[in-house]
C-alpha cells in the first residue's frame, strides 16, 4: 500500500439481506408480496435474505424498486440528502463476488447521492465467469473502460471494446463477459422507472 492512499471501502456483503428484510418489515410487506412484486421466489427472496452473499446488482435492482427505496439504501447509504455528490476514487464501497458463481464485482459511484434516478457503479468481469442472463426493468448504460467485453442482448451478440459504449433496454436478457484474456471493467448506470 502506498502511503497517503486511502484504502477503498468494502461494503459487508451479509448486511445486504439484513438491510433488504429491515426494509420490508419496516413497510410491512411480507415475502410473499415482495415475490409477486419482483417476481422472485418466496424462497430466493428468504435465501438472498439470509445469505452472507449480495444478490446481483440487477437483482438488488429489482428488490430496491419493490420496496421503493434505491440501490445504494441496500448497500448502506445513510447520508443526508444533498443536491450534489462527490465520492473519491478510494472512497466507492467495493462490492466483490469473487468465489461466487457470478465472480464479478461492482463499486458504488455515488452512494452518498439520495433518491438517485439512475444508479451508477464501476463493474469488473472476470476473464472466466458463469454465465447468467439478467433482466429487470428500465434502461442501462454499459462503457468499457478496460478490455474488450462480449455482449448478449437478446438474440444480438455485440464485442464492445474499450472507449466504445452499449445503452439497451435491460428489460431484454443481457449477458457481458471479458472477450480476451484480462477483466474488463466498465462504467456502468441502471435506469429504472419508479426509482424513488
Amino acid at each position: 500500500m502506498f502511503p497517503n492512499m486511502k484504502q477503498q471501502p468494502t461494503v459487508i456483503e451479509a448486511e445486504i439481506g439484513k438491510r433488504i428484510r429491515s426494509f420490508r418489515n419496516g413497510k410491512r410487506i411480507t415475502l410473499e408480496k415482495l415475490a409477486e412484486r419482483t417476481g422472485f421466489t418466496k424462497g430466493y427472496l428468504s435465501k438472498v435474505e439470509k445469505s452472507e452473499k449480495a444478490p446481483p446488482v440487477s437483482t438488488l435492482g429489482t428488490i430496491a424498486r419493490a420496496l421503493g427505496v434505491t440501490i445504494s439504501s441496500l448497500l448502506g447509504e445513510d447520508s443526508p440528502s444533498r443536491p450534489i455528490s462527490l465520492v473519491k476514487k478510494g472512497e466507492r464501497p467495493l462490492i466483490t463476488r469473487d468465489g461466487t458463481r457470478f465472480g464479478y464485482s461492482y463499486e458504488a459511484v455515488a452512494q452518498p447521492f439520495t433518491n438517485k434516478m439512475m444508479e451508477p457503479f464501476v463493474l469488473t468481469l472476470p476473464v472466466k465467469q458463469k454465465r447468467t442472463l439478467y433482466r429487470h426493468e428500465g434502461q442501462e448504460i454499459l462503457f468499457v473502460l478496460e478490455g474488450t467485453m462480449r455482449f448478449f442482448h437478446g438474440t444480438e451478440e455485440l464485442i464492445v471494446e474499450e472507449g466504445d459504449c452499449v445503452y439497451f433496454d435491460s428489460g431484454i436478457p443481457h449477458f457481458g463477459e471479458s472477450a480476451g484474456d484480462e477483466a474488463v471493467k466498465c462504467f456502468m448506470v441502471i435506469y429504472s422507472p419508479g426509482n424513488p
